[in-house]
């Protein structure tokens, strides 16, 4: 696969195709895909006989496989191709590939580019984490709004923000006594106060006026409000240099609630609580992505079918 664009170190450490990009997944998966067909066949002439039969391997369908399939529901078994290299698995296509976070977090060069990791990561919408200012974060428990025990932040609709950020929830909000109240109330993680405190200890500009949580680290605006666009961006640029591809910042929000879904044994009014909507149908129809991978199911194709080579 290194003959065709895979990169694959020689052993002085010197790549294939040197001074070319390495071919994409898709670009290797269909190369993989080829060099199967050529060398099953010559295994079928007599040639390379061991070979082939390593080749010639098959997996049990996973549901999607069933649901993408015409008559997937009685197929017992699915070629499958070990010159396939092998990349972060997806369990649905609106969510982070598998390990996506945790890539994205050793890539990033900025404190506050991990805190928009994390605390996307958390469930917010990018419209609510850039519109965010720093009197709705209570990130101490028993805070004197009265409304959360546990650290938590008000997500304020705020038309008016100098970055154009707005939150899509409307609830109404007002300032009582220098405290926030109202407004939808999300818990805070422990690893997103983490980052908030190495944000603001190390990057946030002293005596910034607009009060705003994220602002731009560079250039001409440097101090200014963070526009979304800005953190879509540097998202893009993130996951291509960690391996995904471009991420988008809606991928989280599905991810987490697949996960408190998952969490929950699939109660849909704590994942509605925990994200925000308005409905439960909303999550299930929508953002619910559970039963993309069943253990349970595959364990019973397997007593059904039986092992497969």
């Amino acid at each position: 696969m290194g003959l065709v664009g895979a990169e694959v170190r020689m052993p002085l450490g010197e790549l294939w195709r040197v001074g070319k990009r390495p071919y994409g997944h898709s670009a290797l998966s269909t190369a993989a895909a080829c060099l199967k067909g050529f060398y099953l066949h010559q295994s079928s002439l007599g040639v390379n006989g061991e070979l082939g039969m390593k080749l010639d391997k098959s997996r049990l369908p996973s549901r999607v496989d069933r649901r993408r399939s015409f008559l997937g529901h009685v197929k017992s078994s699915l070629p499958t191709n070990p010159l396939v290299p092998k990349g972060l698995h997806r369990r649905h296509p609106k969510m982070l590939p598998d390990g996506a976070r945790e890539r994205l977090l050793e890539t990033v060069n900025a404190a506050r580019d991990r805190l928009v990791v994390t605390w996307l990561d958390g469930g917010l919408r990018i419209g609510e984490l850039c519109g965010l200012h720093l009197v709705d974060l209570h990130l101490r428990e028993n805070a004197a709004c009265g409304e959360c025990h546990a650290p938590h932040l008000h997500v304020c609709h705020r038309p008016g923000n100098p970055n154009r950020a707005e939150a899509k929830s409307k609830h109404p909000w007002r300032v009582e006594h220098g405290f926030v109240t109202g407004g939808l109330i999300k818990r805070v993680s422990p690893a997103m106060v983490h980052t908030y405190f190495e944000y603001i200890t190390t990057e946030y500009p002293r005596g910034a006026g607009h009060g705003m949580l994220l602002v731009q680290l560079h250039g001409a605006d440097t101090g200014q409000p963070w526009a979304p666009v800005g953190a879509r961006r540097m998202l893009g640029r993130a996951g291509k240099r960690a391996g995904p591809g471009v991420v988008k910042p809606h991928a989280f929000r599905h991810s987490f609630t697949s996960a408190v879904l998952d969490a929950a044994d699939g109660n849909l009014l704590i994942a509605r609580d925990a994200g925000g909507w308005a409905s439960a149908a909303m999550v299930d129809e929508v953002y619910g992505h559970v039963d993309v991978h069943d253990p349970v199911f595959d364990a019973a194709l397997r007593t059904v079918w039986g092992e497969t080579k």
